[in-house]
């Protein structure tokens, strides 16, 4: 896939450019808690208006569903980013119409503005063209700073990238270059690591992961599925039992693509879910009837390491363990060190993704060491189940 950077759009002086950015932050009252998407984007900001650029951002806050709805408004964000950026942000009480023209009319070069809410309009999820249209009267170019909305194929994520010169923000060129190194065109060996609680959220992923990486690590509550498929007792430990066909399936897909699957040999396993329970580690074959499993077994974790060794690429989804949760954190943590230690110090590229995987990374003090780690959450899902993402289609060169 090729598609344009901010390279290839020119001379930028004067231009008004409408820039699709993240800022669906946490919030508490009008503060905000975690500035890291804010962050993420700041360098395309600079970048436009360092180059004379009339810089129009474009983003949703929450799900109000086509309502104005105050407590979703912007308005708070724009002073935590007119802080973060280090200079002013001007702020219009909507996205088109009378208020955003005049704001973006009231612009000099070099000058930014955040307009309200998108989702104020019930046509920015329908990708309504009227809609589409109004946005892109704004502007003169469009640059997607934000692959974590690109996989929906809304009126300021898809329409506006058909009606303007387009091309992807800084993120978005550092994500698509990220994951085209994790999955798209590799070194290979490629190994993933996929945990969470669940396999039923995660069947699309692993079956185009199994086609395409050389080893998959299963972790998490869904590791105890395909164990209970493999006729293993897991007491009363998080298991679908209604899916160990599924769990078969996959294995069998596995086999025949050359994709070694790694399932935990042994379990940390406790009678209750909380911090500091009493807990023994234990083989899977030898689960309590009356104990659950919360976490993947010493000799699990030096199985996974070998694997991290073995690998040149390397790409992380979801925990091994309860990882919230201490000591259940255990084997996570291990993991992620070693594989954070392993990117920084050698030549494996490390690739992570996913609300609970940055989770588990920070809390792991692991984060900073990956070659990269999304904050896209359901785009990056997407994307790792082999899905075209609407945002980047309508991007590509």
């Amino acid at each position: 896939m090729t598609f344009k950077t901010l390279d290839d759009m020119g001379g930028l002086t004067g231009k008004r450019v409408l820039v699709r950015v993240d800022l669906n932050v946490p919030m508490d009252g009008n503060r905000v808690t975690d500035a890291t998407r804010i962050d993420r984007v700041l360098p395309t900001i600079r970048e436009l208006s360092d180059k004379g650029a009339r810089v129009v951002l474009l983003a949703h806050f929450g799900r109000p569903k086509g309502a104005v709805m105050p407590e979703m408004s912007l308005a708070p964000v724009a002073a935590a980013l007119t802080e973060r950026l280090g200079r002013p942000v001007a702020f219009a009480a909507d996205c088109i119409g009378e208020l955003a023209a005049a704001t973006v009319e009231g612009l000099k070069d070099g000058d930014v503005a955040l307009l309200e809410n998108t989702r104020f309009h019930a046509g920015e999820e329908k990708n309504e063209a009227a809609f589409a249209d109004a946005l892109a009267a704004l502007g003169d170019l469009y640059v997607n700073d934000a692959f974590s909305a690109a996989h929906r194929a809304h009126a300021s994520t898809e329409g506006l990238a058909r009606r303007l010169p387009a091309c992807a923000g800084r993120t978005m060129q550092a994500e698509l270059e990220a994951l085209a190194a994790a999955l798209t065109t590799p070194v290979r060996p490629v190994l993933a690591v996929v945990g969470g609680a669940k396999v039923s959220s995660k069947i699309e992923l692993l079956d185009n992961l199994v086609k395409k990486v050389d080893m998959l690590v299963i972790g998490g509550g869904m590791a105890n599925t395909f164990l209970a498929a493999q006729g293993k007792d897991v007491g009363k430990s998080l298991c679908e039992h209604d899916l160990a066909d599924t769990a078969r399936r996959i294995i069998e897909t596995a086999k025949a693509s050359g994709c070694e699957i790694v399932l935990p040999v042994d379990a940390v396993v406790a009678r209750e879910f909380r911090a500091g329970a009493a807990n023994e580690t234990v083989s899977v074959d030898a689960v309590p009837a009356d104990a659950m499993i919360l976490d993947i077994g010493a000799r699990s974790v030096v199985n996974v390491k070998a694997k991290i060794d073995a690998a040149a690429t390397l790409v992380w989804n979801g925990p091994l363990g309860a990882f919230e949760i201490a000591p259940f954190d255990i084997a996570t943590v291990t993991a992620a060190r070693y594989a954070a230690a392993r990117s920084k110090n050698g030549p494996l590229v490390t690739v992570a993704g996913g609300g609970d995987t940055v989770a588990a990374l920070n809390h792991a003090g692991a984060a900073g060491d990956f070659s990269y780690v999304s904050t896209a959450g359901g785009a990056f899902l997407e994307w790792l189940e082999g899905k075209a993402l609407p945002g980047v289609v309508a991007l590509q060169d």
